[in-house]
């Protein structure tokens, strides 16, 4: 039997996220599988894994906003610009005091540039940052911008090397690891990201979460619909819409959608979610004027 619908995962520290795509593939017994956004081995946190037509709506919920809680280390610098990397510079920073944080905090909330960290799967010059990097190499990079919606101070551990606690909501694109880095530079101090975990993925929380373990337990008893998340449901910001009937052959067929008075406006870029008079999810259509809608994505539910 084919699923259809999102797994949110709580992907473990010490593997990749393809490793957990691959776990969950052989427990599903199908080739349809894929991630909403790659976290980096070291890092544990909210990972929703798409499966059978729920992979097309992945780009969606990439592009959704993710919250990770850090700690952030001053006086250290890595080459990594996180714990697993080798230490290039030590140097005392006690003198920090947490208001000035607060301050600098404040000024990375919304919209900022960042160079991709070497350490990282951009490409250029058809390769890999990463593979530069480990061949001691450093090439030029195009810094890209990304958006910071949220950053607050959750705690602080004076020393020698203070550490800071942290709490930030951010968009697609966005190197946390870069961000820590970039906050030290600018208190003026060498940092690194010692600790992290993502607890949000768009609609996805913690506490919605299930480990591979627990996937594994319902792999065994087969009750996949006990985690599977739907398409639609996954696609919750958007508003939704119920057709007749008569309507679902042209939404099947990729036809338009036509009314004789405007529709309430939609702020997701005029999406809404396309639903059955039985209540099965069945697209999602865009607004081209206020009386007409092309589809996006069609899904069959018969």
């Amino acid at each position: 039997m084919m699923l259809h619908g999102v797994i949110p995962v709580w992907k473990p520290v010490g593997m990749t996220s393809h490793d957990v795509v691959a776990r969950v593939r052989r427990l599903a017994g199908q080739k349809r599988v894929g991630h909403t956004g790659t976290l980096d081995p070291d890092v544990a946190g909210v990972l929703p894994i798409c499966l059978g037509q729920a992979t097309r709506i992945v780009e969606y919920i990439q592009k959704a906003p993710k919250r990770y809680r850090g700690l952030l280390t001053l006086g250290v610098s890595t080459d990594t610009q996180d714990a697993s990397g080798e230490v290039l510079s030590r140097v005392e920073a006690g003198t920090v005091q947490p208001e000035e944080v607060d301050a600098v905090f404040h000024r990375f909330v919304g919209e900022i540039e960042q160079l991709p960290p070497m350490y990282s799967a951009v490409k250029v010059q058809g390769r890999r940052l990463y593979e530069w990097a480990r061949e001691g190499k450093k090439v030029a990079r195009k810094p890209r911008r990304t958006v910071i919606y949220r950053l607050e101070r959750t705690g602080w551990d004076p020393g020698t090397h203070p550490e800071v606690s942290f709490d930030v909501v951010c968009s697609k694109g966005t190197y946390v690891r870069t961000l820590c880095v970039d906050i030290g530079k600018a208190l003026g101090f060498p940092a690194h990201m010692s600790h992290l975990i993502r607890v949000e993925s768009g609609p996805f929380t913690k506490s919605d979460s299930f480990s591979l373990e627990e996937i594994e337990e319902i792999s065994e008893k087969g009750n996949w619909g006990d985690i599977l998340v739907g398409p639609g449901e996954a696609l919750g910001e958007f508003p939704s819409l119920f057709l007749p009937g008569e309507a679902y052959s042209q939404v099947m067929n990729g036809m338009p959608l036509e009314w004789a008075d405007p529709l309430p406006s939609s702020p997701y870029h005029g999406r809404f979610r396309v639903y059955t008079e039985a209540g099965d999810f069945c697209g999602l259509y865009r607004m081209v004027d206020e009386t007409t809608a092309h589809p996006e994505k069609v899904f069959r539910v018969r």
